[in-house]
Protein backbone atom coordinates (compact mmCIF):
# COMPACT_ATOMS: atom_id res chain seq x y z
CA UNK A 1 0.00 0.00 0.00
CA UNK A 2 1.66 3.99 -1.02
CA UNK A 3 2.46 5.72 1.71
CA UNK A 4 1.49 9.60 1.74
CA UNK A 5 3.27 12.48 3.01
CA UNK A 6 1.43 15.18 4.79
CA UNK A 7 1.82 18.74 6.24
CA UNK A 8 -0.33 20.27 8.79
CA UNK A 9 -0.99 23.82 8.07
CA UNK A 10 -1.78 24.90 11.74
CA UNK A 11 1.16 23.07 13.44
CA UNK A 12 3.12 22.82 10.73
CA UNK A 13 3.71 18.97 11.42
CA UNK A 14 4.48 16.62 8.53
CA UNK A 15 3.31 13.06 8.99
CA UNK A 16 2.56 9.98 6.74
CA UNK A 17 -0.43 7.84 5.96
CA UNK A 18 -0.26 4.29 4.18
CA UNK A 19 -3.98 4.23 2.40
CA UNK A 20 -4.66 2.74 -1.04
CA UNK A 21 -4.09 4.69 -4.09
CA UNK A 22 -7.60 5.45 -4.32
CA UNK A 23 -7.88 7.54 -1.09
CA UNK A 24 -4.92 9.16 -1.95
CA UNK A 25 -6.78 12.83 -2.96
CA UNK A 26 -9.32 12.34 0.61
CA UNK A 27 -9.10 14.64 3.03
CA UNK A 28 -6.19 13.99 5.84
CA UNK A 29 -6.36 14.37 9.39
CA UNK A 30 -3.33 15.15 11.61
CA UNK A 31 -2.13 13.25 14.47
CA UNK A 32 -3.33 16.37 16.59
CA UNK A 33 -6.23 16.42 14.94
CA UNK A 34 -6.19 19.30 12.77
CA UNK A 35 -8.04 18.86 9.37
CA UNK A 36 -6.48 21.78 7.16
CA UNK A 37 -3.61 19.69 5.99
CA UNK A 38 -2.07 19.30 2.42
CA UNK A 39 0.02 16.73 0.87
CA UNK A 40 3.19 16.63 -0.09
CA UNK A 41 4.98 15.48 -3.31
CA UNK A 42 7.59 13.10 -2.77
CA UNK A 43 10.39 11.14 -4.36
CA UNK A 44 11.22 7.79 -4.96
CA UNK A 45 14.56 6.19 -4.03
CA UNK A 46 15.32 3.08 -5.86
CA UNK A 47 18.24 1.13 -4.57
CA UNK A 48 20.66 -1.10 -6.38
CA UNK A 49 23.80 -1.26 -8.35
CA UNK A 50 24.95 -0.76 -12.15
CA UNK A 51 27.92 -3.50 -12.16
CA UNK A 52 27.68 -4.59 -15.23
CA UNK A 53 26.00 -2.35 -18.51
CA UNK A 54 22.94 -3.49 -19.96
CA UNK A 55 23.94 -6.06 -23.04
CA UNK A 56 21.10 -7.03 -26.47
CA UNK A 57 20.17 -10.16 -26.44
CA UNK A 58 22.30 -12.31 -28.52
CA UNK A 59 20.51 -14.30 -31.41
CA UNK A 60 21.65 -15.92 -34.53
CA UNK A 61 24.13 -14.39 -37.06
CA UNK A 62 24.28 -10.68 -35.56
CA UNK A 63 24.65 -7.51 -37.64
CA UNK A 64 21.77 -5.80 -39.41
CA UNK A 65 18.13 -5.77 -39.19
CA UNK A 66 15.89 -4.88 -36.41
CA UNK A 67 12.76 -3.07 -35.82
CA UNK A 68 13.29 0.65 -35.71
CA UNK A 69 9.91 2.86 -35.22
CA UNK A 70 7.82 -0.08 -35.29
CA UNK A 71 8.45 -0.44 -38.77
CA UNK A 72 11.29 -3.47 -39.63
CA UNK A 73 14.43 -2.28 -41.61
CA UNK A 74 16.58 -5.23 -43.16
Amino acid sequence: MPRYEYRCRPCGSTFELNRPMAESSAPAVCPEGHEDTVKLLSTVAVGGSASAPARAPSGGGGGGGGCCGGGCCG
